[in-house]
C-alpha cells in the first residue's frame, strides 16, 4: 500500500508539474509582444469598374497593395498552402510534425533540406522584419506565430502573408506581384503565374526572371512537380505550365488620370482608396489621343481633355497633360484640366442664350456688324473686317466679335458673371469686375468649369454638377431655358466639322485666347460632353495657333474614340418659336441695343404683374398681366414662343400656360424686354 501511495504521489506530482509548466507556457504566449499588424498600404485610386487607375508606393518606396483572399485566385492560395504549410487549417501556428520532419532530413543530410516554418511563422517574421538563420530567431517566430493565432483567424493571418510576402524588387504582397510580373490583379492566374508566385518568397532576389532566369524556372518547375506529387495537378498541366514563359521584366504599375490622382491624394490623405466615376478604357483612350496629339503639333505643346455624361454628371476621363513628366519641354505634370485660362469665344454661346431668353434676339434676329465704341473700348472682329446687317444664327457660327458685344452689353456683364457662377465655375475677373471684354475671354476659366457649362447647354440649360467620384448626383440651378439651349445647340451643330468628320451630329463651339496662347474646343452630342484645351503650360503664345484647327480635330477625335454611334441631339421643345426673319414679330427681327436714340431708359417697360418668382392658383383660366413704362405695340412671350403681339394697352389678359414653371418676357417697339418667373399650382 505504501508503494501504491508513493506512485500516486508521483503521478499528482509530474501532472502538477505538468499543469503548471502548461500554465507557464500559456502565460509566456499570452504576454507576447506583437508586432503591428497594420501595415501603411499603397493609396489607390479605382474606376466606376473597381479597376485600377493608379496606386502610390508606400513611404519606404514599397509597393504594397492591399487585398483579401477572396480577391485572389483561389487555385494560388491551394497551391501555396500544400507546397509551404499543408497542415495550415489544423495548427496553431507551430507543426510539430514539420518541425521534426525539417530536423530530420537536416541531421540525416548534414544541411537544411526543408524548412519547418508555417505560414504564420513566416508572417511572424514579415511583420518584425526578422531572420531564421539563428534558433533564438526561430523561437521568436514560434512565440509570434502561437500568440498570433490566439488574437487572430486563420483568414487574417492568411491575409497577412497575402499583403506582406516578398516577391522581389521593392514588392510586397501577391497583388503587387501580380501586376510588376503580369500585369494584372491576381483574380485569375494560370498554374505556371501561380507556382512563380509560390517560389519567389522563399529567395525573392535570387529568384527574380528578370535577373535570375534559371534560378526562378528552376524553383517555378519544382512547385509544379512537388504539386503534381500531391495529385494538385495533372501530369498534362504541369507539362504546359513548364513551357511557359516567365516574364523578362517587372511591368509598370497603372498610371492612368495620374493628375486627378494626385489632386485626390492631395485633398484628403487619409484616404486608402478613392472610387470614382472614370472609366479606364475611355481614360486609356484619351490619353492615347492627347499623346498623339501633342507630338504632331510639336515639342512644347500640350493636350488637355475632359469627358463627361452630361445626363448623370459622371466624368468618364480627365486627363492633364500630354504625358507625365516633370523633366519633357511640355510640362508634363502640369494639370492644365483645372489650370486658370482665357477661355476665348467659348462664352459666347451661354451669352447668346441669354439673350434669347431676354427677348433680346433669335436665332433669326438681324443684329448690326459694324464699327461700336463703349468709352475707349472698341471690340474689333478677328479679322478685322465688318459684315454690315447679320442673322444671330451667323454671327455666332462665325463667332464674329462685335455681335455679342453688344448683347452683352444690352444684357449687362454682371448678368453674363452671375450665370457664369451659376453654372459653378470659379471666376477668375481682372480687377475683380466684369467688362464687356469677358464676352471675349477677358477672365479666367478652367478647362472643368467650361465642360461643366456646356454640359448644362447640353442638358436643356440645366444639368448635374459634374462629379470624378459617387457623391450625390447634385442638379445645379438654370441657367437658360429649354427652348433657348436648344436654339444654342441647333446653331452650334450647323458649323461646319473637321475633314472628314462627320457633319450635323455635334453642337461644338471652338475658341482662341488672346495671343494665341489657348486653342480650345468643346461639344456635345445628346449624351456626352468633351472639352479639349491646346497650347503650352506656361502660358507662352503659339504663333498661328487657333482652336478650329488644333483643338477641333482632336474633339472629333475624342468622340469617335469615345463610341461608334454618336447620340442626337433632342428635339426642339414645343414652345419653341422656329421661323424665318421675316416672321419674327417687330421687337425681333431687329436687334436694337437698349441705348438707341429715342429710347427712354427711365422708362423702360416693366412687368408690374404678377411679380417675379410668384406662385399663382389657376384653373385654366387666363393670366392678368399688368404692364409699366414702355412704348407701345407690345408683344408677350411664354417660354420662348409669342402669344400676344400688336398690344397698345398696359393691362390685358394672357392665355395660361398651364401648370409648371413659366417665363413671361414683355418687349415693346424699342426692344426694351422685362421678363418673370411664375409658377402655376
Amino acid at each position: 500500500m505504501r508503494r501504491i501511495g508513493s506512485i500516486l504521489i508521483a503521478v499528482a506530482l509530474a501532472l502538477t508539474a505538468s499543469a503548471a509548466a502548461r500554465d507557464r507556457f500559456d502565460q509566456w504566449v499570452a504576454q507576447t509582444e506583437l508586432p503591428p499588424v497594420l501595415s501603411e498600404t499603397s493609396t489607390e485610386i479605382h474606376d466606376r469598374n473597381g479597376q485600377l487607375l493608379r496606386a502610390y508606393q508606400v513611404g519606404n518606396g514599397l509597393w504594397r497593395l492591399a487585398v483579401h483572399p477572396s480577391e485572389v485566385d483561389q487555385d494560388y492560395i491551394d497551391m501555396l498552402i500544400r507546397y509551404e504549410d499543408k497542415r495550415f487549417w489544423q495548427h496553431k501556428g507551430v507543426d510539430p510534425l514539420a518541425l521534426a520532419r525539417a530536423a530530420g532530413q537536416a541531421l540525416w543530410h548534414g544541411r537544411t533540406v526543408s524548412g519547418g516554418s508555417t505560414l504564420t511563422m513566416q508572417v511572424a517574421r514579415l511583420l518584425e522584419d526578422g531572420t531564421t538563420g539563428r534558433w533564438t530567431g526561430k523561437l521568436r517566430q514560434m512565440r509570434v506565430a502561437l500568440a498570433l493565432e490566439r488574437r487572430l483567424s486563420k483568414a487574417d493571418i492568411l491575409q497577412l502573408y497575402l499583403q506582406h510576402a516578398p516577391f522581389g524588387a521593392n514588392l510586397e504582397g501577391v497583388r503587387a506581384a501580380s501586376f510588376a510580373w503580369f500585369g494584372k490583379e491576381p483574380r485569375r492566374l494560370t498554374p505556371a503565374e501561380a507556382a512563380l508566385l509560390v517560389a519567389l518568397p522563399q529567395s525573392p532576389e535570387t529568384r527574380r526572371p528578370d535577373r535570375h532566369m534559371e534560378a526562378a524556372k528552376t524553383a517555378r518547375d519544382r512547385v509544379l512537380q512537388r504539386l503534381a506529387g500531391h495529385g494538385a495537378l495533372s501530369s498534362e498541366q504541369v507539362a504546359a505550365a513548364r513551357q511557359a514563359r516567365l516574364p523578362e521584366q517587372l511591368r509598370p504599375f497603372p498610371r492612368y488620370a495620374a493628375h486627378l490622382g494626385d489632386w485626390l491624394r492631395a485633398g484628403d490623405g487619409t484616404a486608402g482608396r478613392f472610387d470614382l466615376t472614370l472609366s479606364r478604357d475611355v481614360q486609356r483612350h484619351m490619353e492615347d489621343i492627347a499623346e498623339r496629339a501633342a507630338a504632331a503639333a510639336g515639342p512644347r505643346l500640350s493636350v488637355a481633355i475632359v469627358v463627361a455624361d452630361h445626363t448623370s454628371g459622371n466624368i468618364l476621363a480627365t486627363v492633364g497633360s500630354a504625358g507625365y513628366s516633370a523633366a519633357d519641354a511640355r510640362l508634363g505634370f502640369v494639370d492644365m484640366s483645372r489650370a486658370i485660362r482665357s477661355p476665348g469665344s467659348l462664352l459666347k454661346p451661354l451669352i447668346y442664350g441669354l439673350a434669347f431668353d431676354q427677348g433680346l434676339a433669335h436665332p433669326e434676329t438681324l443684329i448690326h456688324d459694324g464699327p461700336v465704341s463703349y468709352g475707349q473700348y472698341s471690340p474689333r472682329n478677328f479679322d478685322g473686317q465688318f459684315r454690315g446687317d447679320i442673322r444671330v444664327r451667323d454671327a455666332l457660327q462665325q463667332s464674329l466679335n462685335i455681335p455679342v458685344i453688344r448683347l452683352t452689353d444690352a444684357l449687362g456683364p454682371a448678368r453674363v458673371a452671375a450665370a457664369l457662377e451659376r453654372s459653378g465655375a470659379a471666376l477668375h475677373v481682372p480687377g475683380g469686375r466684369p467688362g464687356l471684354a469677358i464676352a471675349l475671354g477677358g477672365l479666367g476659366m478652367s478647362l472643368h468649369d467650361l465642360v461643366q457649362l456646356y454640359s448644362a447647354l447640353a442638358s436643356g440649360g440645366q444639368g448635374p454638377a459634374l462629379r470624378v467620384d459617387t457623391s450625390v448626383h447634385r442638379l445645379l440651378p438654370r441657367l437658360i431655358s429649354p427652348e433657348a439651349a436648344w436654339q444654342i445647340g441647333d446653331i452650334l451643330v450647323g458649323l461646319a466639322p473637321p475633314a472628314g468628320a462627320p457633319a450635323g451630329r455635334i453642337a461644338y463651339k471652338t475658341g482662341t485666347s488672346y495671343g494665341h496662347r489657348d486653342a480650345w474646343a468643346i461639344g456635345y452630342d445628346g449624351a456626352h460632353v468633351i472639352g479639349v484645351w491646346m497650347g503650352r503650360a506656361d502660358g507662352t503664345p503659339v504663333p498661328g495657333a487657333f482652336g478650329g484647327e488644333l483643338a477641333a480635330p482632336v474633339l472629333f477625335d475624342a468622340f469617335a474614340r469615345l463610341k461608334p454611334d454618336l447620340a442626337r441631339l433632342p428635339p426642339p421643345p414645343p414652345s419653341t418659336l422656329i421661323v424665318s426673319s421675316a416672321e419674327l414679330p417687330a421687337p425681333l427681327a431687329r436687334f436694337r441695343p437698349r441705348d438707341t436714340e429715342g429710347t427712354d431708359k427711365d422708362n423702360a417697360v416693366q412687368v408690374a404683374f404678377p411679380p417675379d418668382g410668384a406662385r399663382l392658383s389657376n384653373s385654366g383660366e387666363p393670366l392678368s398681366i399688368k404692364l409699366r413704362g414702355g412704348v407701345a405695340p407690345f408683344t408677350v412671350l411664354t417660354d420662348g414662343y409669342p402669344v400676344l403681339t400688336g398690344l397698345h394697352h398696359r393691362e390685358f389678359d394672357l392665355p395660361s400656360p398651364g401648370s409648371g414653371f413659366s417665363t413671361l418676357v414683355v418687349l415693346d417697339r424699342d426692344g426694351q424686354s422685362d421678363r418673370v418667373h411664375i409658377q402655376i399650382e
